[in-house]
């Protein structure tokens, strides 16, 4: 895709984004402005890639709560996301080895056991579609140790959400800007999660070794992620 294709691209979805009711601004993401439309700041846009990041990788700084995805000429695209709360996000480096659209879900017994009163009733799965927490989109993270870990790149219904540490350790965008996520992203790619803190929780940090094809982790099909 040429610059023009991409500039144009980002254009349309900023005309259809639909008004998010009753977000509130986060720090540092600028989810809303006043009045429930989206800051502009928040909105996907072409920015300089993080240091030492090579193309075609997603790279999420906790402490900032973006997410780019690279692209070629030192340039990467910054979508807004929310993470993980204290304790439940995890850092690492990681493949996207599977990709779903609407996806079932089906909370982890850990979520279960920590709040029961909320997951218990979907022990046996949620069906795909406009009320599942995972959205409209969904890329699911491996290593090549672990196979599938549970973490998810995903939509999310409660756009209020964006710019805050809430979820059980997924990353969340929008839907409709996961849905232009996951058109761009192949299976295979390089996904960091950057520490919270430290010298790599920034884009001007180095990059982190690690997997950088599919083949580095099994293709399955899980069910039961975290959000």
């Amino acid at each position: 895709m040429d610059r023009r294709s991409l500039l144009l691209g980002l254009g349309l979805l900023a005309v259809a984004r639909p008004r998010r009711a009753g977000a509130q601004q986060a720090p540092e993401a600028g989810d809303a402005a006043e009045g429930g439309d989206p800051a502009p700041e928040a909105l996907p846009r072409i920015v300089p890639a993080p240091e030492g990041a090579l193309p075609g990788e997603i790279h999420v700084y906790p402490d900032e709560f973006v997410l780019y995805w690279t692209l070629s000429e030192g340039l990467a695209l910054r979508y807004a996301v929310g993470i993980g709360r204290a304790g439940l996000y995890e850092a690492g480096v990681f493949t996207v080895g599977a990709k779903k659209e609407w996806p079932s879900w089906t909370p982890t017994p850990e979520m279960i056991a920590r709040e029961p009163d909320r997951y218990a009733r979907w022990a046996g799965g949620m069906p795909g579609g406009i009320d599942n927490p995972l959205g409209a989109r969904a890329l699911y993270l491996f290593t090549p140790e672990r196979g599938d870990t549970f973490l998810r790149i995903h939509g999310t219904n409660a756009p209020e959400t964006i710019g805050t540490a809430v979820s059980n350790g997924c990353v969340r965008l929008v839907n409709d800007e996961i849905i232009d996520l996951y058109e761009r992203v192949p299976l295979g790619s390089r996904v960091v999660l950057h520490p919270k803190g430290g010298p790599e929780s920034r884009p001007g940090a180095e990059r982190t070794e690690g997997p950088a094809t599919a083949s580095a982790a099994p293709q399955r099909s899980p069910q039961a992620p975290p959000t």
